[in-house]
């Protein structure tokens, strides 16, 4: 029932319908895309505050929660969290491998596990996540968690060092009924913003163009071919594999008024490159606001970043759009469903 009530929200025009909370700062791994473990974590919202705000979230609107961090599984109270998320929104958390296996009853609260993971070569994957062992303990998530039934899907950001292999990355996995979705190597643009992620490192920024076009073509015409374990809509690959084609843009941001970003502090923005604009607390107070309105025309024009995630929950807007996406999508959620575990070997 809770399920079905975040759906309907979809017919509620004017709400963001995804939000990304990244509860904690705290991370156990070194990735070289990131910066978020240089911080060492700090100061974060209690369980009572994260309850609170998820209520104000579904009174706005919000249909599908992220929750992410840092590791958010490094927080203690995330089963209660999760349990919570649950009843309200379709949720999805993620984990860079290292404690899924160790948090089955917490994800068993979760629609969705995350896992990250970048490539089929273990030394490439560990050498991405900055700890030796990485892949190998996240393929042990995998494996665990599809074992007592729980629905994983693995994140893959796509950099130049495994863009030749992504293609086959994606079938792989996708022969094993294992889910993919993906994000793009980028990193935060200067300037005041509500919190970084990316750091800039040249080898994993996509210099060949033509080999991300060959790539990314593949993989659109696995989606075409009817592979219901691609989780990305063709609108998006296509977008994409346009951007690298021929540079233009096909899309128009819609943070804050598709998706918003919220911080471990509940600070809110339209996404994590701009500064905060009110808090998970307050936003259905000022949601409205003539102040939010001129930030969002300001965001349709942005042309700054090139997250994978943005592109996607901006192309579609509508109820209209929604539906396109769910008829989709529906697929390979039904697939992910029934798909008869698949024992995992060594790559």
């Amino acid at each position: 029932m809770g399920k079905l009530k975040a759906a309907l929200r979809a017919l509620r025009p004017g709400r963001p319908y995804h939000a990304q909370w990244f509860v904690t700062r705290k991370c156990n791994y070194r990735c070289k895309s990131c910066d978020v473990w240089l911080e060492k974590g700090g100061e974060e919202l209690g369980t009572d505050e994260v309850l609170e705000g998820l209520k104000e979230l579904e009174k706005l609107g919000v249909i599908e929660l992220v929750i992410t961090g840092g590791n958010p599984l490094l927080r203690e109270d995330i089963g209660e969290i999760l349990r919570e998320a649950s009843r309200r929104f379709i949720t999805t958390i993620y984990d860079n491998g290292s404690l899924a296996a160790e948090k089955v009853d917490e994800l068993r609260y979760a629609d969705f596990v995350a896992i990250s993971l970048d490539s089929l070569r273990p030394e490439l994957n560990d050498y991405i996540k900055g700890v030796r062992g990485a892949w190998e303990k996240a393929v042990e998530a995998v494996r665990t968690l599809s074992s007592e039934g729980i629905r994983v899907v693995l994140s893959t950001m796509i950099s130049q060092l495994n863009l030749a292999e992504i293609a086959d990355f994606t079938r792989y996995w996708a022969s094993r009924g294992v889910p993919t979705l993906y994000c793009l190597y980028y990193y935060d643009p200067s300037g005041d913003k509500l919190f970084g992620i990316g750091r800039e490192v040249d080898e994993l920024l996509i210099r060949d163009r033509q080999l991300a076009v060959k790539a990314l073509s593949e993989i659109e015409k696995m989606k075409e071919e009817g592979c219901p374990f691609i989780w990305v809509p063709l609108r998006t690959i296509r977008a994409v594999r346009k951007l690298f084609e021929t540079g233009e843009r096909t899309w128009t941001c819609k943070a804050l008024s598709n998706f918003l970003m919220i911080d471990q502090l509940g600070r809110i923005s339209g996404c994590h490159c701009k500064p905060p604009v009110t808090t998970v607390f307050e936003v259905n107070d000022v949601w409205d606001s003539p102040r939010l309105e001129k930030l969002r025309r300001r965001y349709n024009m942005c042309r700054d970043c090139v997250y994978l995630c943005y592109i996607f929950y901006s192309q579609f807007s509508t109820p209209a759009d929604l539906m396109v996406l769910a008829k989709e999508m529906l697929p390979s959620y039904i697939a992910t469903a029934r798909k008869a575990y698949v024992p995992l070997v060594q790559v």
